[in-house]
């Protein structure tokens, strides 16, 4: 499973031009899922993304993880897996089918209480990136 993680002052996502989605300062999360991901990445995953610490302290420095006061807008995003090593044209394989990430996806917006755009939508997502701050995020499946 994989996660680009952006620190947002804000986002949004629509679909069919309808607002499905947005948040205030917090965290952007695209979301990729591959063949033998299950429960135990997604709660793994979830468990980094909440505890990265990406917001500053009262130094300035980046040491402070998610907490309360922030929120997150989670996308379903299999071209995280998109393998364009060989070629012009990215190849898919890696990424799980749309019946296994589904779940996955959603599950994982539960553990991070996040607001979420539309599974397999066409989605038009809009964010102002804080600082910029973007990370990737992987767990393996085991």
């Amino acid at each position: 499973m994989r996660a680009l993680v952006q620190r947002v002052a804000r986002a949004s996502v629509r679909v069919d031009g309808e607002t499905v989605g947005e948040i205030g300062a917090g965290l952007l999360v695209l979301l990729g899922v591959t063949h033998g991901d299950g429960e135990r990445e997604a709660l793994r995953l979830a468990e980094k993304v909440r505890a990265l610490r990406v917001f500053p302290d009262a130094d300035g420095r980046m040491n402070e993880p998610l907490g309360p006061r922030r929120e997150v807008l989670c996308i379903s995003q299999f071209t995280l897996y998109g393998d364009a090593r060989k070629g012009t044209r990215p190849s898919y394989v890696a990424a799980a089918p749309p019946d296994v990430a589904a779940p996955l996806y959603e599950r994982v917006c539960e553990l991070l209480d996040a607001r979420r755009g539309v599974f397999g939508a066409h989605m038009e997502v809009e964010l102002v990136n804080d600082g910029p701050v973007t990370l990737l995020v992987e767990v393996a499946p085991q």
